[in-house]
């Protein structure tokens, strides 16, 4: 299996990626469901941030500096840049941010590498569902410094049409010009499920006709 078919096995693995019956916040019921807060063990994220590196790598981007927004993000900037090094020999600078600005100490709202203008910054992310968490970021990263954006590393592009006609990955493309970087999307757990590499082919019709009602 490639990078793309080992990190969906991972998922089903993790209990990240499972199939069933869902209603989402939209209230639309889907057949499968992503929660990446069932990673938790030290073993999980230090595979996970090797598919992130995996992907990096494999889209030839090059950042300074890893960045991991305030919560789920902190882990995977932090494991991503790890595996970086130790798997590519490539050692970038991480930073994330706090939710409130300490106001002691060293103070500030940026932990890690200290943005300074000019650093070529890629963001990690779990998942984007409406593109809410990519808006509070881009303030956090313009008032630090004039960073320039190397783009965006996801687990899943779910490629689901949101309110319009277009999914969150495109809308936050239209919306701040940054290209978002799936190691997997929506129609590679499809083909994984065709070929029985995962559990859940019984769910392939179901995921086939949520596609082809949402999907973009």
């Amino acid at each position: 299996m490639d990078y793309k078919q080992e990190f969906i096995r991972f998922m089903c693995d993790s209990g990240v990626l499972t199939f069933g019956e869902f209603t989402l916040k939209s209230g639309r019921v889907a057949p499968y469901f992503i929660n990446t807060g069932n990673y938790r063990t030290g073993r999980q994220i230090a595979r996970l941030g090797e598919f992130y590196a995996d992907c990096i790598e494999d889209n030839n981007l090059e950042p300074q500096v890893i960045y991991g927004p305030a919560y789920k993000g902190i882990p995977l900037c932090i494991s991503a840049a790890s595996a970086l090094a130790r798997k590519y020999d490539r050692d970038v600078e991480y930073a994330f941010n706090r939710k409130e600005a300490k106001d002691h100490g060293e103070g500030g709202v940026i932990v890690g590498h200290q943005l300074k203008d000019g650093d070529r910054v890629l963001i990690t992310e779990d998942v984007i569902t409406s593109g809410a968490a990519v808006r509070e970021t881009m303030p956090v990263l313009q008032a630090a410094a004039n960073v320039s954006l190397a783009g965006m590393v996801i687990s899943v592009d779910r490629k689901e049409r949101g309110r319009g006609t277009l999914s969150a990955v495109q809308e936050v493309y239209r919306d701040f010009g940054l290209k978002v970087y799936p190691i997997v999307t929506i129609e590679d757990i499809i083909d994984c499920l065709k070929h029985d590499l995962i559990p859940g082919s019984e769910y392939l019709n179901s995921m086939l006709a949520y596609r082809e009602q949402y999907g973009v």
